[in-house]
């Protein structure tokens, strides 16, 4: 069991990935998380209401398994596999978050500023969750896929607008993290 719960090394998770996506190829499939919701809304009548729902969702039912292994493997993850070890975060990052107000997230991967059920539910974390989900909502489609999509399934089939995408996400996520951050927060 230790073996499972102690940190594997890098170069395991990226054999894995790389062997699947070589199979995802050879079987003519693409991988993305965000192909999923519109599939869900395909199944859920959305075609009626939109034309962008308007598909055969049938063919991408083997991607709702991946969904499912997320929840699943999540869950197993948490709580049968946890461990009790302290998350560990470079003091310099402690001292960063806490200059903008952020508490130190104590042994854990989230601060409690952020992620807790009273911030999400005050006013400015309920305007923060509902910015986001119209910004990835509107951005996921515009952008042809999202994160997870265009960095492992794109970027390994070489597609350049990927690419493109990928140093996109690079950049916006320093441009959150340095600037808007700091201003929100």
């Amino acid at each position: 069991m230790e073996f499972i719960t102690n940190t594997w090394h890098w170069s395991v998770s990226g054999l894995l990935i790389g062997l699947v996506m070589l199979l995802l190829t050879y079987l003519g499939k693409t991988f993305g998380m965000s192909s999923n919701l519109r599939t869900i809304c395909s199944m859920s009548g959305g075609r009626k209401t939109a034309q962008y729902f308007n598909f055969d969702w049938r063919e991408q039912k083997w991607n709702l398994a991946v969904v499912l292994g997320s929840v699943v493997g999540g869950f197993i993850a948490y709580h049968y596999l946890g461990g009790t070890n302290m998350i560990d975060i470079n003091p310099k990052t402690i001292a960063n978050l806490q200059t903008i107000g952020i508490d130190a997230p104590n042994g854990k991967f989230l601060p409690d500023t952020i992620f807790s059920m009273e911030a999400m539910l005050s006013g400015k974390g309920l305007f923060i969750l509902l910015l986001g989900g119209f910004l990835i909502g509107f951005g996921t489609p515009y952008a042809g896929g999202c994160t997870s999509g265009h960095a492992i399934s794109g970027l390994s089939n070489l597609q350049l607008p990927s690419l493109i995408a990928v140093i996109g996400f690079f950049l916006g996520g320093l441009v959150m993290a340095h600037f808007l951050i700091p201003l929100i927060f």
